[in-house]
């Protein structure tokens, strides 16, 4: 299989790495240097890329993908605002387009018990829900993809809360995400229920990239010959 990278930090290289070590070939490194070297491939001679980039920049790189043919997986994150452009850029190309704010099967698992426990959990109202996410300091955006997407899936049962804030605990009717920047910290996630009599909480601490490349990985082999927005839970049967 042949796979193009577009971006080429920590992430990039793991999965270039897990790649590599499954067989598939890495035709191309898209970074920030050689951003030009984009309009290099197509769905000629490239199966699927992989993207982990800056907010500023992936929506045009998913729009390249698929405006030339190229199945695209996505994992940036701070840019779900053009979300809906990129589902419909993929329906108009007749493409394929995955993406997730996490690629670790772990998480997953992770965002798919959120969800059911959050549905248990809100006829219960002496407990307050809040978030924590600790990453390392080098991560870009705050609060992060995963720590939204479990506030979504919280959100989808609390529909007495409006919405979530980042690092406001005292705002009312809103969930809270509060986030941390520590050293060598890949990622940790904490969902919180709290009483004044006890609590209860779920976790998921990564201990490496490797997951999360693996994951990505599987999302390009899985999307070739599809047509379509994906996401995890459909890979994963969740």
């Amino acid at each position: 299989m042949k796979i193009l990278l577009i971006g080429y930090g920590k992430m990039g290289k793991t999965i270039e790495q897990m790649a590599q070590a499954k067989g598939h070939t890495i035709v191309g490194k898209i970074d920030h240097h050689n951003t030009d070297d984009l309009q290099n491939y197509n769905g000629s001679n490239t199966d699927a890329a992989i993207e982990f980039t800056h907010p500023e920049a992936a929506f045009g790189n998913i729009s390249y993908c698929l405006n030339n043919g190229i199945p695209v997986v996505s994992g940036s994150t701070g840019w779900l605002e053009k979300f809906e452009d990129a589902k419909q850029l993929c329906e108009q190309n007749k493409g394929a387009f995955f993406y997730a704010s996490n690629y670790s099967v772990g998480v997953n698992l992770f965002f798919h018990f959120n969800e059911y426990i959050a549905s248990k959990m809100q006829e219960y109202k002496e407990y307050e829900v809040a978030i924590r996410e600790i990453h390392h300091l080098q991560k870009v955006d705050k609060p992060s993809g995963t720590g939204i997407t479990a506030a979504e899936g919280i959100l989808a049962s609390y529909k007495n809360l409006n919405g979530w804030v980042a690092d406001i605990p005292e705002e009312k009717g809103k969930l809270n995400i509060a986030s941390e920047r520590e050293p060598d910290v890949v990622g940790t996630h904490i969902v919180t229920y709290s009483s004044e009599v006890d609590q209860i909480e779920l976790g998921h601490i990564a201990h490496s990239r490797a997951g999360f490349a693996e994951g990505a990985v599987m999302a390009a082999e899985w999307i070739v010959g599809r047509q379509g927005v994906y996401g995890m839970k459909d890979m994963l049967n969740l």
